[in-house]
C-alpha cells in the first residue's frame, strides 16, 4: 500500500522498482554534479529537490560551459519544453508518485534518435530542422519510464566518423583536453555525459561510436548484442553493424538505462532474437564478479608502439590488468592474427555499401516535408562537413547496385569466419570475455578529421555485446590537467550482457577512476 508524507511535493514512500535507490540514506545535501539515478530518486523521495530544480540545476550547467568558458559545444539544441515536462513530471509524482523506472531522470538524446516534438538533424543542415513523424522506439521507451529529454546532442554528421565534427554543430572538444576531440559519433553525449550537463545518455554505434566516446570521456558506454535493442527510429548506417546504446558516468546507471532499451520490438525484427534473453541487469552487479573468471587478453588489439601514445595508453592498461588480477581474474594472453582491427576494418567493413539504402529509406520517415529525399540530394545541396564526408558519401552514392556487387558478398560471407574465430578461442581457452583498450592511442588533436587505431570494429562486426568502462588516465599536462581518460572494453559471447555488466562493474568499484573533468567545475566554485 503506497503511503503518503509531507514535503516540498507531498513526496510518496516507495519502493526500489519504481524509483530507484542507492542502499543507504542520504547523508548529505544533493549536488547535480556526478548525481546517479540513485541520488535523484533519493533526492526526489526526500523532498530535497523538485524535477524542475533538478532541470534547472544541468540547465545552468549547459548554460556556463557549453557554449561559454570551456565551450565544449556538446549540445545540438536544448528541448524547449523541457521545464514544462519536468513541471508535468512533479505534479505526477504529488499526485500518484513515480511515473517510471527513470522518473525525472534527465537524459542526453544523440541528435539520430527519431523525437517527434523536437527535431532530429543527425547534426547536419541538409536535414536542419527536419522533425519526424513519429517517436523512435527507444525514444517512446525512456518517455513511459519517465525520463526527461533535456537536450539533444551533436555528434559526428551522419554518424559518419570518430571526431564529432558536424556542418550544424560544430567541432565538439574533448572536456578532458580542450585540444582534443571527444571521439565519436557520439562524442557530444560523451562530452556532456562527462560535464555533467545531464545524468545518461544514448548512443549509436556503427564501429566504435558509443565505445569511442566512452573511452575517451571517462564514461561507461555499453554496444549490446545485436537485436537486443530497437534500431527503428535511429538513423541508420549499416544495417549489419548498426547498434544503438546506454552511455553513462556509472555501471549501475548503464544498466537501468539497458533494462528500458532492451526487448522485443515488432518494427526492428532483428529484436526477436532478444526474447528469452533479457532479465533485470542490475541484478548482474557483483562487486565479486570476477573472482574466477578467465579473461583472455587481446594482445592483437594492443598498439605496438609505432605510435608515441601506444606507450601511454598500455601503461594504463597493465594497470588495469593487475586490477583485475587483484580481484581474482585468471589473465590469459591471447594473439590471433585474425584479430586485427586494422584488417577487420579493410577486409569486412560494409558500411559504404549499405548505408544509401539505410539513408534512403530512414528519410522516408520524415514525410512529404523532408528537407531531402535521399543521398543524391543531400549531396546536392552541398550542406554537410565536406572536409569530413564527401569522400565517403561520394562513394557510397556513386554504387548503382551495392548489396549486389562482389565485393560486398565477399566481406559478408566473411564475418562468419570471425565470429567462429572469436568463439573458438573462448571455448578453447575456457574463457569468460576478452579485454583490449577500445583506442590503441588518445583520442586525436583537433582539428584532425580521423581518429586512428581504435579497434571497437570487432564487437560491429561479429555483433557481440561490450562494454567500454574508465581505466585510467594518461599523465597530467598542461591542457590535460587530469590526463586523458583511457578505457578498457569487455567483450563477450552474444546474450552475455549479465556477464559483462559483472565484470565491468567489479572493476568499477575495485578502481574508481571515474573523475569529473576539470574543465567544468561545480556551479559557484
Amino acid at each position: 500500500m503506497v503511503r503518503r508524507r509531507t514535503g516540498l511535493l507531498g513526496a510518496i514512500l516507495l519502493g526500489p522498482a519504481i524509483l530507484a535507490t542507492t542502499g543507504m540514506a542520504q547523508t548529505k545535501p544533493f549536488t547535480v554534479d556526478e548525481a546517479t539515478i540513485g541520488d535523484i530518486h533519493a533526492a526526489l523521495r526526500s523532498g530535497e529537490i523538485t524535477c524542475r530544480k533538478l532541470a534547472q540545476m544541468y540547465l545552468d550547467r549547459i548554460e556556463a560551459y557549453d557554449k561559454q568558458g570551456p565551450a565544449l559545444n556538446a549540445i545540438l539544441m536544448i528541448n524547449p519544453k523541457a521545464l514544462q515536462t519536468a513541471d508535468e513530471l512533479d505534479r505526477a509524482f504529488a499526485a500518484k508518485g513515480s511515473v517510471g523506472p527513470l522518473h525525472c531522470i534527465p537524459v542526453l538524446l544523440k541528435d539520430n534518435f527519431d523525437t517527434a516534438d523536437m527535431p532530429t538533424t543527425s547534426a547536419s543542415k541538409a536535414l536542419e530542422g527536419a522533425v519526424p513523424l513519429a517517436d523512435g522506439t527507444v525514444v517512446r521507451k525512456l518517455r513511459q519510464a519517465g525520463a526527461l529529454f533535456l537536450a539533444k546532442t551533436n555528434m559526428q554528421e551522419l554518424a559518419q566518423g570518430g571526431v564529432n565534427v558536424s556542418s550544424l554543430g560544430g567541432q565538439t572538444r574533448n572536456p578532458y583536453d580542450l585540444g582534443r576531440t571527444p571521439g565519436g559519433s557520439s562524442g557530444g553525449t560523451g562530452a556532456g555525459i562527462a560535464a555533467n550537463f545531464g545524468t545518461v545518455g544514448t548512443g549509436s554505434d556503427t564501429v566504435n561510436s558509443i565505445r569511442s566516446p566512452a573511452s575517451a570521456n571517462n564514461l561507461v558506454g555499453f554496444r549490446p548484442t545485436k537485436g537486443l535493442i530497437s534500431l527503428a527510429g535511429v538513423a541508420p548506417n549499416s544495417w549489419t553493424q548498426d547498434a544503438a546504446g546506454p552511455i553513462t558516468r556509472t555501471v549501475e546507471d548503464n544498466a537501468r538505462l539497458l533494462n528500458v532499451m532492451a526487448g522485443y520490438d515488432p518494427a526492428d525484427p532483428r529484436t526477436a532474437w532478444s526474447v528469452g534473453q533479457i532479465s533485470d541487469y542490475t541484478k548482474a552487479l557483483d562487486a565479486g564478479a570476477l573472482r574466477g573468471a578467465r579473461i583472455g587478453v587481446l594482445r592483437t588489439l594492443f598498439g605496438s608502439g609505432s605510435h608515441p601514445e601506444h606507450a601511454l595508453v598500455n601503461a594504463v592498461m597493465e594497470k588495469a590488468l593487475a586490477a583485475l588480477k587483484a580481484q581474482g581474474a585468471v589473465l590469459i594472453d591471447i594473439m590471433h592474427p585474425a584479430i586485427d582491427s586494422g584488417k577487420i576494418v579493410s577486409e569486412l567493413d560494409v558500411q559504404k555499401w549499405e548505408f544509401k539504402e539505410s539513408l534512403n529509406g530512414y528519410l522516408i520517415g520524415f514525410g512529404p516535408k523532408a528537407p531531402v529525399k535521399n543521398l543524391g540530394e543531400l549531396i546536392a545541396s552541398g550542406k554537410f562537413h565536406k572536409p569530413a564526408l564527401e569522400k565517403f558519401l561520394t562513394a557510397a552514392n556513386a554504387l548503382e547496385n551495392p548489396t549486389s556487387d562482389a565485393e560486398y558478398k565477399n566481406r559478408l560471407l566473411r564475418i562468419p569466419d570471425l565470429q567462429q574465430v572469436v568463439m573458438t578461442l573462448m571455448a578453447d581457452q575456457r574463457l569468460d570475455a576478452f579485454v583490449y583498450p577500445l583506442q590503441k592511442r588518445l583520442p586525436v588533436p583537433i582539428p584532425e578529421l580521423d581518429q586512428a587505431e581504435r579497434t571497437g570494429i570487432l564487437a560491429s562486426m561479429i555483433g557481440f555485446p561490450a562494454i567500454d568502462v574508465p581505466a585510467g588516465f594518461s599523465p597530467p599536462t598542461t591542457t590535460a590537467p587530469l590526463g586523458v581518460p583511457v578505457g578498457i572494453e569487455f567483450l563477450g559471447k552474444p546474450w552475455s550482457e549479465t556477464k559483462l555488466l559483472g565484470f565491468a562493474y567489479a572493476f568499477e568499484q575495485a578502481t574508481k577512476v571515474r573523475r569529473p573533468p576539470a574543465s567544468t567545475p561545480p556551479l559557484g566554485k
